[in-house]
């Protein structure tokens, strides 16, 4: 029983980076994990990646670079504003400018360093580094 699709999602990756393949295949696809997978490519994280669509809900086909140390979601969804991202890179990042959290904010799905520098607060998604 799939209960939360971007974890399942962010574990495919992290498991096809440890034994070393060189792409994986997300089912089901969704809006929300096609934004991550947006950011996480323009992070330098994964490389290319496509929707499937197969009928029903598609799939996602993504190229892996081997750059992933860990990856994973948040639970639950903390709110953050501008001024608190220091608290959250400490107790999920490994050091202070390695790795990305990914949140959800009004203005879209990004990085929290896109989200400091534009001045805005959202929602914590996930963590990739």
């Amino acid at each position: 029983m799939l209960l939360d699709p971007l974890a399942d999602a962010l574990s495919t990756i992290k498991n096809a980076e440890i034994i070393g393949k060189s792409d994986c295949t997300i089912k089901p696809a969704s809006k929300l994990i096609g934004n991550v997978l947006k950011v996480m490519k323009d992070k330098a994280y994964i490389g290319d990646f496509e929707f499937i669509d197969n009928g029903k809900s598609g799939h996602f086909k993504v190229q892996l670079k081997g750059k992933i140390n860990k990856c994973g979601v948040i639970r639950p969804r903390h709110s953050v504003k501008n001024t608190e991202f220091e608290k959250w890179e400490k107790r999920y990042l490994p050091a202070k400018g390695f790795g990305s959290i990914i949140l959800t904010t009004p203005e879209g799905v990004m990085a929290h360093s896109e989200a400091r520098t534009n001045g805005i607060g959202g929602e914590l998604l996930a963590y990739v580094y």
